[in-house]
């Protein structure tokens, strides 16, 4: 996984953060702890989706853990500081399922 990649990406989509970021150059060390949060929390969902759902694809399992990972990332950048950017609490994975899926409309 390109972790750094990813988090550059979501960096650059907080335009004010990544000025910020780059203009008092902690952009390299910024992008070095928030892309070792990433791996961790990916690694982190990959065990927790394995265990709760041993007859999933071990890609799938993979593919699901990272989308939830990032999401947990893009969360808390807008409200973490360029020094420390706070993860959530662990949540369960019905609650990080249901963040992902789409509002369903009313009939």
């Amino acid at each position: 996984m390109h972790y750094k990649t990813i988090m550059l990406t979501l960096l650059q989509q907080s335009p004010a953060l990544h000025h910020k970021l780059r203009t008092s150059k902690q952009l390299l060390p910024a992008l070095d702890r928030t892309a070792s949060d990433l791996k961790t929390r990916h690694d982190y969902w990959i065990s927790l989706l394995s265990q709760e759902r041993p007859e999933s694809a071990p890609e799938q399992i993979t593919s699901e853990a990272m989308e939830i990972a990032v999401q947990e990332m893009r969360d808390a950048l807008p409200n973490g500081s360029p020094q420390i950017l706070p993860l959530p609490e662990p949540c369960s994975l019905d609650a990080a399922m249901a963040s992902l899926r789409p509002p369903t409309l009313p009939a």
